[in-house]
């Protein structure tokens, strides 16, 4: 209006118009979801707007630790896309591109859900403590892995890192987990532990510590009698097979190469309805730009969503598709329970992972609080929950 009074008909600005005014630039505030109002900076000042698509059923207590708890959910297609106002490059790290629970992060590339956002994103195969020193330099921007020993050290060292999502928990049926070769006069009801050799991809200080610690004690063996030999996904099964190690953990659908086979047995594997691992970010999209930060967990949490929310395994198309997005073989991958995918974190995960590591004698400190390692806030955004 250039400082000038509008005039209809040789009076005021009518309250019609006005209000028709104040409509549109409510509305133009609402859709723009990168403005003033939602600040780049982490913590409790940016604005959270409720999400089509993403109701109650959004979220669940994080303190609900029960084994058949119905996990989080939002309609298929949501949360709807927010495309940021310029594009970004996005890395994040990953130990495979084949296990299952990648499967997400695949499908999301391949489906153009990143895109959707803004995101070109980049898949880089990079173990844990390779990944992490980059992760808080800001060189790759997120981490889908674990809150492992090392992070937590890393976290006690200054790296800025958390864990903002988590990735799945196994289902009922799942045998993925602890499993173990028997000697002569052994049985799956009693197989002592102590001194043995087990494979895994992380070694020493990975989150399977935990269920493994529970596994353990049935079998008369703690967490420090264990020798650690780390090795590469596809070796873990292999050197189980021949001998190379005594026992190993294998994840779906990798254990089914020897479930019902002589001379192995399973000792107990991740609790049901805990996600142990996840999302990782480092201060790039913690502090520096949050807009993209939570843009990446809504492409994630709708490619959930629409993909993975109930048994997707009974789709035997989406399996076929799976099986080769992953180069897994598709009898071994149908053979398994879907895995229950969770982008949620439970409450005290990591003081149960961190008192698995005590135990191991991995941990260069005191025991880190919840607040120093988790953090919600970007999912909750994505699926628009006050906390």
């Amino acid at each position: 209006m250039k400082g000038r009074s509008n005039r209809q008909g040789g009076g005021v600005l009518t309250t019609v118009s006005l209000l028709t005014l104040l409509a549109l630039l409510a509305t133009a505030a609402c859709s723009s979801p990168y403005e003033s109002d939602s600040s780049n900076a982490a913590g409790g000042d940016r604005t959270i707007r409720p999400v089509e698509g993403c109701g109650a059923s959004s979220w669940t207590d994080p303190a609900d630790l029960a084994p058949d708890r119905t996990p989080a959910r939002c309609q298929p297609g949501a949360p709807p896309s927010q495309p940021l106002p310029e594009p970004r490059e996005l890395t994040i790290a990953t130990g495979t591109l084949s296990a299952e629970y990648v499967a997400p992060l695949q499908v999301a590339l391949d489906k153009g859900e990143f895109k959707k956002e803004g995101l070109d994103v980049k898949l880089r195969v990079l173990p844990t403590p390779d990944a992490l020193p980059l992760l808080a330099k800001g060189e790759i921007d997120a981490l889908w892995a674990a809150p492992e020993a090392a992070v937590m050290n890393g976290l006690r060292g200054g790296f800025d890192i958390k864990w903002v999502a988590g990735n799945f928990s196994p289902a009922p049926k799942s045998k993925s987990g602890l499993w173990v070769r028997l000697k002569d006069g052994e049985s799956a009801n009693r197989v002592p532990m102590a001194g043995r050799k087990l494979g895994t991809m992380i070694g020493k200080g990975s989150v399977i510590a935990y269920p493994m610690e529970k596994a353990l004690k049935k079998h008369g063996g703690g967490l420090a009698g264990i020798q650690y030999q780390q090795l590469g996904s596809a070796d873990v099964l292999t050197a189980l097979q021949n001998g190379g190690v005594d026992s190993a953990w294998l994840l779906d659908p990798v254990w089914r190469k020897v479930d019902g086979e002589r001379g192995y047995a399973f000792l107990g594997g991740q609790p049901p309805g805990e996600p142990l691992g996840g999302m990782l970010y480092g201060r790039s999209l913690l502090q520096d730009d949050v807009d993209a930060g939570v843009a990446l967990l809504r492409a994630y949490i709708r490619t959930l969503n629409t993909y993975f929310a109930s048994d997707y395994k009974q789709d035997a198309s989406f399996v076929t598709y799976l099986a080769k997005l992953l180069k897994a073989e598709e009898p071994i991958l149908k053979s398994t329970p879907s895995l229950v995918m969770d982008w949620e974190i439970r409450s005290g995960t990591t003081t149960r992972l961190q008192s698995a590591y005590e135990a191991q004698g991995v941990t260069d400190g005191d025991s880190l609080p919840e607040s120093q390692t988790v953090t919600r806030s970007f999912y909750e955004e994505a699926v628009g929950h006050q906390p």
